[in-house]
């Protein structure tokens, strides 16, 4: 007895072991590129071209590594903001080139007119493969070259497909809806700053609510993530861009942007970019910082001065995602420099996307009152994206 009750409890701790590793397997997001079998079939015998950057990984391999393992004609690589490799600067001109691992032409996006690729390009393939990770905000460009990729692919009648990431930023929306006439480089479309769609989605939305040139449609296949919610907290493996260094900073970056259209330095060229602010002339902080040229930030804001502000890499994710869009940081810098309008760039309402917010910090309204604004707007957008959404919200 005291034989098979022992066998019995090996065989229960056995089957416990398998059900806790599927159950860890299952748990694992996994990405539309990790998902070979979903789309290499799409594309045998067709000359591709792959949309990516140094965030198209595979495990530990790029998906440009991947299709061409599987025997995948790849004819030219569309690169996006910050190049193929992701170390250019933010709005820095990119050179086309070859890729020297592999020799595959570099088409890049962000040193030719209207940032798309001209005829000649678009008839040297038939399929277009979209891999790139977001962040999930309005003014992160990646979006906006995908979309006007799609634009393109329809006008020539050429089909996309789009390998899936999970949106960082996935588990709110937040911020206004982008009036279009402040429609810039830095927002595209009529979303809000914190839009918590995957770029999957977004391409679906584009596509049904008549948002690219005309109104036409390109002809999308999104291989899906698995195993991945809106209310799923994704820490990206590979820097997206050069100043969103960690999860930290990708989290605080919906709330320190707008710094972007002011004089305060949000931290490009020192070791903590999107994850403090100060300026020479903010006076009463403990904590500084001298902002240096490095790689991906050549020539930052406040270059070798010392800037006086707040760190706020300490912070909880948990505090920071409670606190979703904050502009209260900006505002704080705001009272402190008492430069009234010169405060601000007329940058500001390209990022910020609207013409209430600059007027409402000058009165003296606090970040809740501003933010009370466009709560109708994030209501109205998320019903609109509902019939869209490939993933639970």
């Amino acid at each position: 007895m005291k034989h098979r009750t022992h066998l019995l409890a090996l065989l229960l701790i056995s089957v416990c072991l398998s059900v806790h590793a599927e159950c860890r397997s299952q748990g694992r997001v996994i990405t539309g590129a990790e998902r070979t079998d979903k789309y290499i079939g799409l594309l045998k015998g067709k000359r591709v071209a792959l949309f990516s950057n140094q965030t198209g990984i595979v495990g530990n391999k790029h998906t440009l590594d991947v299709l061409l393992e599987n025997g995948i004609q790849v004819v030219t690589i569309f690169s996006p903001e910050h190049g193929f490799r992701g170390k250019a600067d933010a709005g820095e001109t990119v050179n086309s080139g070859v890729d020297e691992r592999t020799g595959v032409p570099i088409y890049s996006l962000y040193g030719v007119k209207d940032g798309i690729p001209d005829e000649a390009a678009m008839k040297k393939f038939d399929v277009l493969v979209s891999d790139i990770q977001d962040v999930g905000l309005r003014f992160y460009t990646y979006y906006i070259t995908m979309v006007k990729l799609m634009g393109q692919c329809a006008a020539y009648s050429k089909s996309m497909v789009i390998l899936d990431r999970p949106n960082p930023n996935g588990f709110y929306v937040d911020g206004p809806i982008l009036d279009m006439k402040y429609k810039s480089g830095v927002g595209s479309l009529p979303i809000p700053i914190v839009h918590g769609l995957t770029l999957g989605e977004l391409a679906l939305m584009a596509n049904g609510e008549g948002w690219l040139p005309g109104g036409i449609r390109c002809k999308v296949t999104v291989i899906k993530c698995k195993n991945y919610t809106h209310q799923t907290r994704y820490r990206l493996p590979v820097a997206p861009s050069p100043n969103l260094p960690n999860m930290k900073a990708v989290y605080l970056y919906p709330s320190l942007c707008y710094f972007e259209a002011t004089p305060v330095s949000l931290g490009r060229g020192t070791s903590l970019p999107f994850q403090q602010f100060g300026h020479p002339d903010m006076t009463g902080y403990s904590h500084s910082f001298t902002p240096q040229s490095v790689e991906g930030a050549k020539n930052p804001p406040q270059l070798g001065k010392l800037c006086r502000g707040r760190n706020l890499s300490q912070l909880s994710d948990t505090a920071i995602w409670n606190r979703k869009i904050d502009l209260g940081y900006l505002i704080e810098a705001y009272r402190t420099l008492n430069m009234g309008d010169r405060f601000f760039t007329g940058f500001f309402e390209k990022l910020i996307g609207v013409d209430y917010v600059r007027p409402m910090i000058e009165q003296g309204k606090s970040a809740a009152e501003i933010s009370r604004m466009w709560q109708a707007d994030v209501e109205k957008f998320k019903r609109q994206r509902r019939k869209y959404l490939l993933y639970k919200e």
